[in-house]
Parts: structure tokens; sequence; C-alpha cells
């Protein structure tokens, strides 16, 4: 979760929404995500809404936050008194690094959403995890609670790299801890990788590659080294330590994961995620891809119900304060119009292998899918049965498409 959130009108000290929000709630699934913003250290590219035990001061520890958690959910229960969603469908819960808390506490929080909603019979309930803070009897906990399924941040199997990126891992504990959630019981396994690094060959990504093919898991996500402005990696670029990440290399990175994976049996189903089945894709990403309802929970969570954005004060003794006093904790909110409602649509779901159906576009953009599908951007067959979908050059040049379908 950016550190960096934007403006908007003020939340209503009791969390109220406009009746036009809640009118459908869940009409396209209902998620929940909670957001643990500790870590045990930070990443150098990292510019995460996440606090170290140095960095927290205060009014905040990792002790009290699941009742602080339970405590907004009651108050989400509150605001959709009278219509709350037809069932979870999913629940993600991200940070930071959600399994630095214990692993009961993550059961209590998955509990409590239960609770309150009521969990679909299939739901998809996903931690993230850093490959050091999990052991094979804390994955079987966090299983035997309901969780099915954990992302692991691998980024890398090269020594060098994960160096560069101050990760506290060694190299092949990802792929262990995969082995371990499946031993566990786990339903989905999530690596994920990050290219593109200073000091990163193409012999590295390759082997990261047959490592995460190798250890069995069903999903992947890869994604190009973003370089942040405030982090400890843009200050060692600016000073001349480490050069910029390449455009040209990301592009080649990018085209080795579509080549490995695809002859491991894994298909890409957004430009940035693999799965080796359908049953394999995050449901959770999805929901948001497609518009669909969240609720988040934790400091910095945004939500998003009916048309209507929020999100939360960014610190945790803030974000505990306001709800020990009965407020919610939400900074500012926005309510979509519906140009931007359409942008965002056409900007996500255009990501998607099923992609964007043209005649959601107007006059202009299905002129720009045209020039698109000219230049080998959109696939001839998706266009041909009325949808807009990205050619494996189409996803290198994603944002040029998607400004071409917006007017």
């Amino acid at each position: 979760m950016p550190g960096v959130l934007p403006e908007g009108e003020p939340v209503p000290a009791d969390g109220s929404l406009p009746a036009t929000a809640t009118r459908a709630v869940g009409a396209r699934g209902f998620g929940v995500y909670v957001h643990v913003p500790f870590c045990a250290s930070r990443c150098g590219y990292c510019d995460f809404n996440t606090y170290t035990a140095d960095e927290l001061g205060g009014g905040a520890s990792r002790e009290g936050y699941a009742d602080t958690v339970l405590a907004e959910l009651a108050l989400a229960a509150r605001v959709l008194g009278d219509a709350p969603p037809p069932r979870v469908d999913t629940v993600f819960v991200g940070g930071g690094t959600p399994t630095l808390l214990p692993a009961d506490d993550l059961a209590r929080i998955l509990d409590g959403i239960d609770r309150t909603w009521g969990l679909a019979a299939d739901a998809e309930v996903t931690t993230e995890a850093n490959p050091e803070s999990v052991t094979p009897e804390s994955l079987k906990t966090l299983r035997a609670a309901g969780y099915t399924r954990i992302s692991l941040g691998m980024q890398s199997a090269a020594p060098g790299v994960l160096a560069i990126l101050d990760r506290r891992h060694r190299a092949g504990r990802a792929t262990e801890a995969a082995r371990e959630a499946r031993d566990a019981g786990f339903d989905h396994v999530n690596l994920d990788l990050i290219y593109g690094t200073p000091g990163e060959s193409a012999d590295d990504f390759a082997a990261s590659l047959a490592q995460v093919v190798a250890a069995g898991v069903d999903h992947v996500s890869a994604y190009a080294l973003i370089v942040e402005d405030g982090t400890r990696l843009a200050a060692r670029m600016r000073r001349g330590e480490l050069p910029y990440p390449s455009d040209d290399v990301a592009a080649d990175r990018y085209l080795a994961a579509e080549s490995a994976l695809d002859a491991a049996g894994f298909s890409w189903y957004e430009v940035s995620n693999w799965a080796r089945t359908p049953a394999g894709r995050c449901r959770h990403n999805l929901l948001y891809w497609n518009g669909g309802d969240w609720w988040g929970l934790g400091p910095g969570a945004h939500s998003h119900v009916g048309g209507v954005r929020w999100w939360n004060v960014k610190h945790p003794a803030a974000y505990a304060k306001r709800l020990a006093a009965g407020e919610s904790p939400g900074l500012a909110r926005e309510v979509l119009t519906p140009d931007e409602a359409h942008t965002e649509d056409v900007m996500l779901r255009l990501r998607l292998a099923s992609g964007l159906p043209l005649a959601v576009l107007a006059d202009a953009g299905r002129a720009g899918a045209r020039r698109a599908l000219a230049d080998g951007l959109l696939d001839p067959a998706g266009y041909a049965a009325g949808r807009a979908v990205l050619t494996l050059r189409g996803r290198l040049l994603a944002d040029a498409v998607v400004r071409d379908l917006l007017p």
C-alpha cells in the first residue's frame, strides 16, 4: 500500500456513506482487505505505509493491533447495517508483513470477518508473508483458521539482488516456504518476483524463474522495479551509487518471464500475473480489477463501496486513537464521477486477459482501438469477438494502449 494518500472530502465521524452507495453492496462481489503495517526492517525500494518497531513511536503496537482492526470491523458493520453485503467472497491480508502478527491474531481477525458478514462457502482468504516470517507450525495454524492462499515475497533468487533490495531472507528461503505452505495444506501459493534491479543479470532472472517453477507454486506475480521518491534506493541512485532501471532491460525480463512461465504451464490473466489454472487466479485482485466493492481495514487502507472510495489515516497510532474514541479512522473520500469510473474501468480491465468490451468505449476510444489493432497491440480474434485484448507486445505498451482508448 503506497505511503502517499490522495486528497478528498472529509469522511463523517461516524463513517456513514451516501444512500446511493449502499443500494447494491456486493453486486459485483464483496471483499475485505486488512492492512498490517508492521515490518521487521524497511526494504530499500519500499514506499508503502509500513513501520518498523523504531518508527512506530508511542500509541501503537503489534500486541493490540488485532483488537483495533476488530474495532474498525464493528464500525463497518454499523455503517453497512441496513445494507450488508450478501457474503464476503474474498479476504486479503496485506502489508507490511502480516505474518509478524501471531498466527492466532490473524485467525481472530478472520473469525471476526466471518461473524460480522459471513464468509462465502468458497471464499478465497489470502495472507501475504515474507519467507523468513513463517514456520511450518504457523502455516498450519493459518490453514486451520481458514486461510486458503498465501503470497510470499521472493523478489529474486540471486543473493546480490536481494542485498541491493535490502531483503532479509536468504536466497532459497522463499521456495522452501512455498513448499512448507503446500505441506500445510494451502490450496494456492504465490511467489512474487521483482525484475530490473540494478546489477541483476539475465541469468539471475532466469534462475529466479527456474526456482519458482521448481517450487511447484500455482501462481506467480512479476513486477518491474519502480524507484519511488523518498526511498533508500532512490537516494542511492541520486548519489550515483546505482544506475537507474532500464526500460529496455525491463521489457527483456518481461518477455523472459512470459516465455519461461508459458513453457511451464502458466497462463497470464493480468499483465503482471500468471496462474497454472483458472482456480489459481487471485480472486481478490480480480475483484479490484472488475470494479467490485471492498472494505479496507487498517491504517492507510482504501475502501470502495458503490462508487465511493475512502482511505484511512496513515499512522497506526492515529488510527487506533480514532477508533478508541468511537470515530471512523477515515481520513478522506471521493465520489467517483461517471467519467472517472469509466477511466478506471478501462485502465484496469484492459490489463486482463479477458480484455475490455469495445462497446463500453466512446467513439474516440473505438477509433483508438482500431489504431492499436493495426499496430499489433490488440489481438485480432478478441477484436472480432468485440473485445480489446492485449497482445504480448500490447502488454509491454499497455499504458500507451490505455491512452488510445480514453477520450
